[in-house]
């Protein structure tokens, strides 16, 4: 691996890790390392996969190190929690091994600090180290407690940990609502890499693809035909950054993937949003304020909680995937009001502070 050496005035370089399961991480890394770097910080990634891919379009100019991920299968019968619990085990020993790994990386990039969104594993005594997740609170119908406890101890490892929320829980309900964390924790404010623009075109449904095999491509196929029985003005984002692909069928476009700044006109541009109720996706259509209809990844328990948690406030409408019925969502999603969030200030200078101390 390239050593890196440099003079003691040039500018701190900061670690930032998301977790490679789905896009959602990474995409809400983005206005963090937006903000570093005008903060006077140099950003180097490490993540793997179509995160990867990602995050360098979105930065063609930074360091990348391919950092693999936990390696979690996802089953098709959306049994989740059976699942996982077969494969903790396979995720301790690669929390394990990212920790070995992350400080041979401080030493071999000079790194100064590390932000870890999700990765368990990068954690250290050499530099100053930020977890940053929006689930304090550990949902699952089985074990719960004992997960909640496992939770705690590895986030205790680092210095902070950030959640991507106001201190109200407008977004993540009871996910990040938890009292007397037995370390810092800092609300830091919803995290979008888009703003608010002007429509150019009208368009009645934007649909993004999303999250992990086998369930990733059943949504696909089924939001494909559902779109094109529609007859609605839509667009499909598939969410395969390694493709450069589109096709029209009828009424339907369908592309490989968007850019962040195309992605974010579309979504400006659509009356609805379909998409996973993936807290990441969450953020993005408040920060729009747009009507969402939430399909959440069958047997991922935080999806099903956000979906239901946003249905019952009647803030958006939200269907079960074997149940999904596209006409009738739309009808439903058009007559309730856009989803929103808290305008919650946050002070990155003070914030970041924690990586300016020598």
């Amino acid at each position: 691996m390239f050593k890196y050496f440099r003079n003691v005035n040039s500018k701190k370089q900061i670690l930032v890790a998301p977790l490679d399961w789905g896009l959602g991480h990474a995409s809400r890394c983005i206005p963090i390392a937006k903000v570093l770097q005008k903060e006077g910080f140099e950003v180097v990634f490490a993540t793997s996969g179509r995160p990867l891919e990602l995050l360098i379009k979105e930065f063609p100019k930074n360091d990348f190190i391919k950092l693999e991920g936990y390696n979690i299968k996802y089953p098709k019968n959306g049994k989740m929690a059976a699942s996982m619990l077969s494969q903790l085990f396979k995720i301790w020993k690669s929390i394990r091994k990212e920790h070995i790994q992350l400080q041979q990386i401080i030493e071999d990039y000079n790194i100064d600090g590390v932000i870890s969104d999700n990765r368990y594993g990068l954690y250290s005594k050499k530099v100053p180290c930020v977890f940053m997740t929006h689930q304090l609170k550990i949902q699952s119908p089985v074990f719960s407690e004992t997960l909640q406890k496992i939770n705690f101890k590895y986030i205790q490892k680092f210095d902070e940990c950030w959640v991507p929320d106001s201190n109200t829980h407008s977004l993540s309900g009871q996910l990040s609502n938890a009292n007397n964390t037995p370390f810092k924790c800092r609300y830091i404010g919803a995290l979008s890499r888009f703003e608010k623009l002007e429509k150019t075109e009208d368009l009645d449904i934007l649909a993004i693809v999303s999250g992990p095999e086998p369930q990733r491509s059943i949504f696909e196929e089924l939001l494909k035909k559902q779109l094109i029985a529609s007859k609605l003005k839509a667009l499909l984002v598939l969410g395969k950054t390694e493709e450069n692909k589109e096709e029209e069928i009828e009424s339907l476009k369908i592309v490989s993937h968007l850019s962040a700044k195309s992605l974010n006109q579309q979504m400006v541009n659509a009356d609805v949003v379909i998409s996973r109720s993936g807290y990441s996706t969450v953020m993005d259509i408040a920060k729009l304020h747009k009507k969402a209809i939430f399909v959440p990844t069958p047997g991922q328990t935080e999806q099903l909680y956000l979906a239901k948690y946003f249905y019952d406030k009647n803030m958006a409408f939200a269907m079960h995937q074997k149940q999904l019925d596209i006409q009738h969502a739309f009808q439903k999603a058009e007559n309730l009001s856009p989803l929103t969030n808290d305008n919650f200030e946050v002070d990155w200078h003070d914030l970041l502070s924690l990586f300016k101390s020598e």
